[in-house]
């Protein structure tokens, strides 16, 4: 049996409708967020997870504590899943940062994978303390199905590493929406397969909570 990785990006904050640089910024979700997660939540209710860990930030606390509600289950905070941190970028509209900071923005633009804004993080900043973050999650629950909410650009990087893509092209190659569900199995466990990426079946209605898998 392999170890299964429920991937989740938080629900929708009023920052992401307005298209903000809001990596390490601790804003709530929105009433819209709220919908989106319950729905996924009403979702993944029969699913059976071993644990659930989440960035610590507001926004995917409160998504994991919402997933894990019917699970009986309390998240597990670890600081190594949170979003990119954008330095001075952050708590800006990008129109603002396009003009403001032409040409650090046209540098991380072309490689941002490697290039950081002043004062926040590279690409391989963040995955050089999330992917071993996830490893050990996936030691620790061998063979189990465990839930792991994080942020947009982390779990874009999370899977180009895992599946061995260029991280290079991380944003314009991959998209996670709000409160969207991605599954990752490893059998053995040093090998990832995408079964399920940027799945948003639950937006139009509650869907009936049958198991992902048989």
């Amino acid at each position: 049996m392999p170890t299964r990785i429920y991937l989740v990006r938080h629900g929708a904050t009023d920052l992401t409708t307005d298209d903000y640089f809001a990596g390490s910024s601790d804003v709530p979700l929105s009433d819209e967020g709220h919908r989106q997660v319950a729905r996924l939540a009403e979702r993944l209710r029969r699913e059976k997870f071993a644990a659930v860990y989440a960035s610590p930030l507001q926004r995917t606390m409160e998504t994991a504590h919402t997933l894990a509600l019917p699970h009986a289950l309390a998240p597990i905070a670890d600081p190594a899943l949170r979003e990119i941190d954008y330095g001075h970028w952050e708590g800006l509209p990008r129109a603002l940062v396009e003009t403001r900071f032409a040409d650090e923005y046209a540098r991380w633009q072309e490689d941002p994978f490697v290039v950081a804004p002043q004062g926040g993080e590279s690409g391989v900043n963040v995955l050089n303390r999330l992917l071993p973050a996830v490893r050990a999650i996936v030691e620790r629950h061998r063979q189990r199905t465990v839930l792991v909410v994080s942020h947009k650009g982390s779990n874009r990087l999370l899977i180009s590493s895992l599946l061995g893509l260029d991280p290079r092209g991380y944003r314009e190659r991959l998209e996670q929406s709000p409160a969207a569900l991605n599954v990752i199995e490893f059998a053995p466990e040093r090998h990832a397969r995408l079964c399920l990426f940027n799945d948003v079946a639950h937006y139009a209605a509650a869907v009936a909570a049958a198991p992902l898998h048989a």
